[in-house]
This record gives structure tokens, sequence and C-alpha cells, in this order.
């Protein structure tokens, strides 16, 4: 009888030779959210040529936040565009406690957001580019209303702005501090003209006769 030579498998087996190390995925630095891509045509001679539009928000969920518009000649092309843009125009975002200091509105165009402060678990009350936007810029808590225009462009360029108006907790000037500054600035200027008054007075000098016809 032939022998069998088959072996039942172990688990020690030896190693493929030239086999490439795994290299661990590296860890990307910025949050890279394609929001929009739209296809656009240009009329010539010949007829349409079409592109193809991306609209894309980028940040680094520190507090800074940029987006991009960027055209090209397929997906890829106009991705990779958009995305240098928005690197390019980063902005930094005031926050307090995860959430925004106070409210803040802006115009872009026909459409208006309004963005308010919201209390820790409230999470993001906010749709579309808005919730992007917010997102990516590290805003946990937030209330947010879109007026007017649905434009994805202009909606974005309008949130970015009104985070641009939010100033900081720190540069506040508090209500206490306002009466002590108005109440030392106040005799410095009321002395200053009774100074100038006394020191224009004329001298009582001899008083003119008044004349009479005769």
């Amino acid at each position: 009888m032939a022998e069998n030579t088959n072996t039942a498998p172990t688990g020690n087996r030896p190693e493929r030779r030239g086999r490439r190390p795994e290299i661990a995925p590296e860890e990307k630095q910025f949050d890279e959210r394609v929001v929009h891509i739209d296809r656009v045509a240009r009329v010539v001679k010949g007829g349409r040529r079409f592109r193809f539009r991306a609209l894309v928000v980028v940040g680094d969920r520190k507090n800074r936040v940029g987006i991009g518009i960027a055209k090209g000649a397929d997906v890829t092309a106009a991705v990779t565009k958009a995305t240098e843009v928005a690197k390019k125009h980063f902005i930094t975002v005031s926050t307090y406690n995860g959430t925004l200091p106070h409210e803040a509105e802006a115009k872009v165009s026909g459409a208006r957001i309004m963005l308010k402060p919201a209390s820790a678990g409230t999470g993001l009350i906010a749709g579309g580019v808005v919730r992007t936007v917010l997102e990516v810029a590290g805003v946990r808590n937030a209330l947010s209303k879109s007026f007017g225009s649905t434009n994805k462009a202009n909606a974005a360029y309008a949130t970015i702005a009104a985070l641009q108006s939010i100033v900081p907790a720190s540069e506040w000037v508090t209500t206490a501090q306002r009466p002590a500054k108005a109440k030392a600035e106040k005799p410095a200027k009321a002395d200053a003209p009774k100074a100038e008054k006394a020191e224009a007075k004329p001298e009582d000098g001899p008083k003119k006769e008044a004349k009479v016809e005769a």
C-alpha cells in the first residue's frame, strides 16, 4: 500500500519570503469633507464643455476650519483643488466649553445663518453645510437656523462669516468694569471746562458811564 505523504497542517507555518511588512496608516491631520459636487458647462463655439465643481470643508477639529470651491476636468481634480483652497483660507473659531461664546448671525447673498450657544449634551442642532462646518471646527454643542436661500456655497460662506464675527469671552467688557471706568474718567473731563472758564473771565474794571442825550 502506498503511504500517505500528506501531513496535517501545523500552526507554525514558515513565513513567505519577500513579504512586505505591514505599515500602519498615517493619521490625517485634517478632516476633509466633500459637501457638494456639481457639473457645470461652458458654451463655446463648438458646443459645450463640461467640468466639475467641488465644495470642500476642511478642519482640524481644534477650532480651525476653512472652505474651498474649485473646478476641474474630473471629480478628483476638482476635489484636490478645492481642498488646497480651503487649507489656504483657515479661520480660528472662538469656543467656550465646547460651544459658542454668544449668538452670531451673518448673511451672504440670499443665505442667512444664525448660530446660538447650547448647554453641554445638546449636540449639534444643525443640518446640511452648517453641521459639517461646525463638526470639523470642533464645536460640540450649538443651535442653528437657516433663512432664505438654500444654496450650499452661500450657506457655507455665511456660516464662516458668522463664526468670524464671534468675539472671544476673554475680550468681553463686564458690566462691573463699565461704571468704574466711567467714574474714573468723568471728574477729569468735568474739571477742565471750569478751569478754562475761570481763566477766561475778565477782571472787574471801571464801569462805563451811560451817555445821556441832552
